[in-house]
């Protein structure tokens, strides 16, 4: 079972479950009836992977209720486990959390995984890194539109990938350094994506003032629109918690935190390791976006000369068509996690789930040298994209997890034409003035946007707006 573009009633919610326990009635008004234990489906195969798969997309689209353990009284929305001074006076609240009954609420357009409209933003930075907040006010908060995760899976990769080569060229400028004993200066590079360079020297120290668009320690974080989670797996366990008060195990669980309930709303070990993992294999095999061909020859014509544009301006600079990934087996855990996430380190045997299997899998075009080539229109790196003569999206006042307000994550367009409205806060209505707005280190491709025919800036727009996710 694989309908990955439908919304489930709570009877086909229950047929994905494993047979529940007998204390529990078949109205018994939860979600989660078992728990699934990973150790159930490390190292198997294809086909029990899609039963991992298809318990994702369940969960992803539960709405979680109290018995679940849905809420937090006793705890924050802070990525480490947290406690509260005082009991939350509310279940919900749109603010610091949780704010959403399933993981669909929000990402639901144009099909389930997809992204979602103004009145689903959430709040994040203050709250999200310390204490609980309830206003607005942008000094405590940053205002979040929703992202798609079509294509999340193969994004990860591309930065495990990208990581491993700028680890290891850092590896070989230490080395030189050694070898040589005078400094070595290395650039940066992957999929030719330039991320500056670094300075070995030969006691084993790096100067590191002149990297660009990556933390200091090399490891790309390809999620949230600041680019601060490196995988799928810390992107749920926090959203879980954040959103709706369900905490995962593995960072709110004993072994942390030396309770099982640590937010105190009577219920245990909320989520486990295979629940968490069901969320990732759900999430990291999503279709990625693709183009839409059902469209009138004027537009289609109009398209092809648009995307000539679009290179010229420059916009490919950043917003790169395809970047080149090696393997399409995708880890569970994967090598960059963090401590309250799941590590290897922690297993004995991963999940693992090859993409090649996915029937949308031979869509990727593939170069030379037998590389899948990712249509995603990004190059994983923070950019600086505001400044003084173009600040629309420079309306952040706090940073987030060391990265300055005014630097995000390039922005990956496809699927662009299915996932608006646009803007970091969603607060822009049309591909159009979500160019304009561009400043910083965009400001030259966003002028010569600016100086086109009108003729090639709606070939442009026409263009953009055949990059969809498929409903």
């Amino acid at each position: 079972m694989r309908a990955i573009g439908c919304m489930m009633s709570l009877s086909g919610l229950l047929v994905l479950m494993p047979a529940f326990a007998e204390e529990y009635k078949p109205w018994a008004e939860r979600t989660i009836l078992e728990h699934l234990r990973f150790e159930d489906f490390a190292g198997k195969t294809a086909e029990r992977q899609d039963a991992l798969i298809d318990r994702g997309q369940a969960l992803f689209v539960a709405k979680f209720t109290d018995l679940d353990g849905a809420g937090r009284p006793m705890a924050t929305q802070a990525i480490l486990a947290t406690k509260r001074r005082r009991p939350a006076p509310q279940d919900f609240q749109r603010l610091s959390g949780p704010d959403a009954n399933s993981c669909a609420s929000c990402h639901n357009d144009p099909a389930v995984g997809g992204a979602g409209h103004f009145t689903a933003n959430v709040f994040v930075s203050e709250g999200f890194e310390s204490a609980d907040f309830d206003t607005s006010d942008p000094q405590f908060s940053n205002e979040r539109g929703t992202n798609a995760l079509h294509g999340a899976g193969l994004v990860e990769l591309l930065a495990r990938e990208m990581t491993a080569d700028l680890h290891s060229q850092r590896k070989a400028a230490l080395a030189d350094a050694r070898r040589s004993e005078t400094p070595v200066e290395k650039e940066l590079v992957s999929k030719d994506v330039r991320f500056g360079s670094i300075i070995a020297n030969p006691d084993g120290t790096l100067d590191v003032s002149k990297i660009e668009g990556v933390d200091t320690d090399l490891t790309l974080r390809p999620f949230g629109q600041k680019g601060v989670f490196a995988s799928l797996r810390q992107f749920t366990v926090n959203a879980m918690n954040h959103h709706h008060g369900m905490q995962a195990e593995e960072r709110f669980g004993t072994q942390w935190t030396g309770s099982a309930d640590f937010d105190e709303d009577r219920v245990e070990s909320e989520l486990s390791r295979g629940d968490i993992s069901a969320l990732v294999a759900w999430q990291a095999t999503l279709k990625p976006p693709g183009r839409n061909g059902d469209i009138p020859s004027e537009w289609q014509q109009a398209s092809e000369r648009g995307e000539v544009v679009f290179a010229q301006a420059g916009c490919a600079e950043c917003h790169r068509p395809t970047l080149p990934l090696k393997s399409l087996s995708f880890t569970d855990p994967g090598p960059y996690e963090v401590a309250g996430t799941l590590r290897p380190e922690e297993t004995s045997t991963g999940i693992v789930h090859n993409l090649a299997l996915e029937e949308w899998s031979k869509s990727l075009e593939r170069d030379e040298y037998g590389n899948w080539l990712v249509p995603l229109f990004g190059d994983l790196k923070r950019h600086r994209i505001s400044g003084k003569r173009q600040n629309a999206f420079g309306n952040e006042l706090l940073g987030q997890r060391f990265v300055d307000r005014d630097v995000f994550l390039t922005t990956e367009l496809w699927g662009v034409d299915t996932t608006g409205p646009y803007g970091h806060r969603g607060d822009i209505t049309t591909l159009d003035q979500a160019i304009l707005s561009h400043g910083g280190e965009a400001l030259n491709s966003r002028d010569a946007y600016a100086a086109l025919p009108d003729k090639d800036r709606d070939s442009l727009i026409a263009f953009l707006r055949t990059l969809i996710i498929e409903p």
